[in-house]
C-alpha cells in the first residue's frame, strides 16, 4: 500500500478549504478546514516539531479528523504553522524559538479563525511542541476565549529522558559546527554513498537493530531514548512505520536548544529573558488561566516522559478539580494520534471531554 504524500484522502464527505494568513514576523502559514456542517464548537488541531496536519488525515487508519466528524465535531481545523514540514522555514537555517511560535503563529491562527468562525466555542487539541508553544500562548496571555484544550505528551513543563537531556545539551552545537548541519533529516538515509548525511546515519543504525527502517533510527535519534523513541512498532500499521518520514520532516537544530532550556529550568520559559513579546513567567500564576486542559500521555512515552502529569499535578494543586489526566496503557509520544487503534482507544476519550465542554 503506497500513501501518497499530502494526500487529503483520509477524510471523506467533507468540504476541505484552506485560510492562508501571515504572521506579525512576516511567515505565510495556513489553516485547512474540514467543514460537513456548521456547529457551535469547532476545533482546532496543532501538530508538533516536524509534522504537520498529515498527522490528523491519515487514509491508513481511522483518523482524528474523520473520528471528530463522525462524532457530531463537523467543524474542524487544522493548523500548519512554521514547524510543519509543509513549508520550507524548518529546513533553512534559522534561529527561530518556541517564542516566535507563542507570540506570532497561534495569535495568529486564532484571529484568522475567528473571522471564519466568529464567537462560537474554540477548542483545541495539540501535540508535542505545538502543545507547549499554545500553552505558552495562553498562559502568556496571547491568546484566550479557548474553550477547552486536550495536550498531548508535554506543555508547561518538558521532562525528557537522560540521553535526550545530554543530546539537548551537546548536540546542537556538534551539528552545527562539528558536523555542518544545522538540519536533521530523517531521509538522510537517501542519501547518496560516502556523502556526510549519509555516514551520519549509518553510524546512527549502527545503534538501532530494532528494525531496518533509517527513518525510524533516525527520528529516535532526533527525538527522546528508545527502541524505537517515537512510538511503539506494535502500535502503529506497517505502512504508517514505513513513511513516517512523510508525516516527520527535517527539523532545524536551534529549537532544541530552547527545549533544553526549558528542562534545565525545570518549565517553560523564554529564550530571551529582556524578550517582551512574551511575559517573564508562564508558571507564576497557574490559576488565572480558566480555560479546562485534558492533559495526555502514553505510559511509553520516551521523548518527554512524564511531562504531562507533572503539569497536571502542578495545575491541580493552583486550581483542584479543573483539569484531568489521562495516562494512556502501552501508548508513546505520538501514537495517540498516529496509532492503528487509536480511534478505538484515545480518541473516543478526547470525544468524551469535548462534549463534557460543550456547554
Amino acid at each position: 500500500m503506497k500513501i501518497p504524500r499530502f494526500t487529503l484522502d483520509g477524510v471523506t464527505d467533507a468540504e476541505v478549504s484552506e485560510r492562508l494568513f501571515a504572521t506579525e514576523d512576516g511567515l505565510g502559514l495556513s489553516l485547512t478546514r474540514f467543514h460537513r456542517a456548521d456547529c457551535d464548537d469547532v476545533v482546532l488541531l496543532i501538530h508538533g516539531l516536524t509534522l504537520s496536519r498529515d498527522m490528523f488525515i491519515m487514509p491508513e487508519h481511522t483518523n482524528l479528523v474523520s473520528h471528530l466528524l463522525d462524532n457530531g465535531f463537523t467543524d474542524v481545523w487544522a493548523l500548519d504553522f512554521r514547524m510543519s514540514n509543509r513549508f520550507p522555514y524548518d529546513m533553512e537555517t534559522h534561529r527561530y524559538t518556541l517564542d516566535d511560535v507563542a507570540a506570532f503563529d497561534h495569535p495568529s491562527a486564532l484571529r484568522a479563525l475567528r473571522e471564519a468562525v466568529g464567537d462560537r466555542r474554540v477548542h483545541v487539541i495539540a501535540h508535542c511542541l505545538g502543545s507547549v508553544t499554545f500553552m505558552m500562548s495562553l498562559f502568556g496571555g496571547k491568546v484566550d476565549q479557548i474553550t477547552s484544550v486536550v495536550s498531548n505528551s508535554v506543555s508547561l513543563h518538558p521532562r525528557v529522558p537522560g540521553w535526550a537531556r545530554w543530546k539537548l545539551r551537546f548536540g546542537p552545537a556538534l551539528a552545527e559546527y562539528g558536523l555542518s548541519m544545522p538540519v536533521l533529516d530523517p531521509r538522510f538515509g537517501d542519501a547518496p554513498w560516502f556523502t556526510r548525511r549519509k555516514l551520519f546515519q549509518r553510524g546512527v543504525s549502527l545503534f538501532h537493530r530494532e528494525c531496518s527502517d533509517t527513518a525510524c533510527h533516525m527520528l529516535s535519534f532526533m527525538w527522546g531514548s528508545g527502541k524505537p523513541a517515537m512510538f511503539s512498532h506494535e502500535q502503529v500499521e506497517d505502512v504508517t512505520h514505513h513513511r513516517m518520514a512523510d508525516l516527520c520532516g527535517p527539523s532545524g537544530v536551534h529549537y532544541y536548544r530552547h527545549v533544553h532550556r526549558m528542562v534545565e529550568a525545570g518549565h517553560a520559559v523564554k529564550w530571551d529573558a529582556g524578550d517582551d513579546r512574551l511575559p517573564s513567567g508562564f508558571v507564576d500564576d497557574l490559576a488565572s488561566v480558566e480555560t479546562p486542559i485534558l492533559f495526555l500521555t502514553g505510559s511509553e512515552n520516551h521523548v518527554f516522559t512524564d511531562s504531562n502529569a507533572f503539569t497536571h499535578a502542578a495545575l491541580e494543586e493552583a486550581a483542584p478539580g479543573r483539569h484531568e489526566l489521562e495516562i494512556l496503557p502501552g501508548y508513546g509520544h505520538v501514537d495517540p494520534f498516529i496509532g492503528k487503534n487509536a480511534h478505538l482507544e484515545v480518541f473516543p476519550r478526547i470525544v468524551e471531554y469535548l462534549r463534557k465542554k460543550a456547554v
